[in-house]
């Protein structure tokens, strides 16, 4: 949901006009509007490359995942794990545009433990996949970019550990 979305039916809920401080929230939303359409596009026209650069760096930290038994051996098992980086990065375009947190907290990781250890996916693997997406992205963005970016990397961290 986005900010502007989430003050509307919290005045709503409370039979209020949004406040001032809500007003200028939605204010600022609006004036960053063009940059994280901008930071949307660049993840979703990179993400071929982060998605790349960050499985490199997953398995040269393990590499016990792409041998003979291991959860990313073979071509099949690989593009699954890939799939999923593809997937994270792609929900965090979706916080960017949103404004919050909330769609990565509602999408991706409601019961991602269960899931991943239900296939019997490492859990520490994720969140050490999840770092070097983050690093993989971070190390194509200016200083300024990352700020903005980062916190939503290290929201899906923090939800998974």
């Amino acid at each position: 949901m986005s900010l502007i979305s989430q003050i509307i039916l919290e005045s709503d809920n409370e039979l209020r006009y949004p406040t001032i401080g809500e007003l200028q929230s939605i204010k600022s939303y609006l004036e960053t509007g063009e940059n994280r359409i901008r930071l949307s596009l660049f993840l979703r026209d990179q993400e071929l490359n982060i998605v790349q650069k960050a499985s490199k760096a997953i398995f040269q930290i393990y590499p016990e995942y792409i041998a003979p038994g291991g959860n990313a051996e073979g071509s099949r098992k690989r593009s699954l794990c890939l799939r999923d980086y593809g997937w994270y990065l792609r929900l965090i375009t979706y916080a960017i545009l949103a404004g919050d947190k909330q769609s990565i907290e509602k999408i991706g990781l409601i019961g991602v433990k269960e899931m991943y250890n239900s296939l019997g996916v490492p859990i520490l693997g994720m969140i050490d996949s999840i770092q070097c997406l983050k690093e993989a992205t971070l190390d194509l963005l200016s200083f300024e970019d990352c700020q903005i970016i980062a916190p939503y990397f290290d929201f899906i961290i923090q939800g998974m550990s």
